[in-house]
């Protein structure tokens, strides 16, 4: 089996470290509430708005 070699690929991948401030917010309850209120009341109507479109 041949080996290939990428050309043009950075191999020095890394992922970028959150900020404190970003680190604060996936942990802080309150916001993590908000978030889980506002996602569900944006599922909620988009599926009112299909239910909606097939009466």
């Amino acid at each position: 089996m041949k080996e290939f070699e990428l050309t043009g690929v950075n191999t020095n991948i890394y992922a970028t470290q959150p900020t404190p401030f970003t680190r604060f917010m996936r942990t802080f309850f309150l916001w993590q509430l908000w978030r889980f209120a506002a996602i569900n009341l944006r599922m909620m109507q988009i599926i009112r708005l299909e239910k909606n479109l097939h009466k």
